[in-house]
C-alpha cells in the first residue's frame, strides 16, 4: 500500500539526494471536512478496483477514507459526489457519462465531480470535500 503522510515542513537544504525527483512525482490529496492529507507516487498507486484508476475513490479507499460508492464505482450513482476545491487541473477532464449522472445528483455545484471518475493524471496538490449528506459514518463494511 502506499505511504500515507500528514503534510510536514521541510526545506530543500534538509532533502536527502533523489527526494526533489519524488517530491516532483508526488500527489497530495486533502479529504475534507476531516482534513486528512495523503500523499503516494503518481502512478505508483496500488489499484484496488474502486473506481476508474487513480480515482479519488482509489485514493480514498487505499488510504481508509470512507468515500461512499454504492454501484462500486462504476458511474451508475452519485454516492461519490465530491467538490474539488483545488486542484481540478491535476485531474481528468469530465466526460459525458459522468456529466450525465452528476445531473442527478443532489446540490451539484460547478466544481462537483463523481470520486470514481475523477482521476489523477499528474502529480501536484488536490483538495477535495465530501459533503455532509454524502458522509456515511456508519458502514457496513465492519
Amino acid at each position: 500500500m502506499a505511504e500515507e503522510k500528514t503534510q510536514g515542513a521541510g526545506t530543500a537544504t534538509e532533502d536527502a539526494p533523489g527526494e526533489n525527483r519524488l517530491a516532483e512525482k508526488t500527489v497530495q490529496v486533502t479529504f475534507l471536512p476531516e482534513g486528512k492529507t495523503v500523499q503516494f507516487e503518481h502512478g505508483k498507486l496500488p489499484y484496488e478496483y474502486h473506481g476508474k484508476e487513480e480515482s479519488i475513490l482509489d485514493v480514498a479507499l487505499n488510504h481508509h477514507i470512507t468515500l461512499d460508492h454504492a454501484c462500486g464505482g462504476n458511474c451508475a450513482c452519485t454516492t461519490c459526489h465530491i467538490w474539488v476545491k483545488e486542484g481540478a487541473e491535476n485531474l481528468s477532464p469530465m466526460d459525458d457519462d459522468e456529466a450525465d449522472r452528476l445531473d442527478m445528483a443532489a446540490d451539484l455545484q460547478l466544481n462537483s465531480r463523481l470520486g470514481c471518475q475523477a482521476q489523477i493524471t499528474k502529480p501536484g496538490k488536490v483538495v477535495v470535500e465530501i459533503p455532509a449528506w454524502n458522509r456515511n459514518y456508519v458502514s457496513e463494511e465492519h
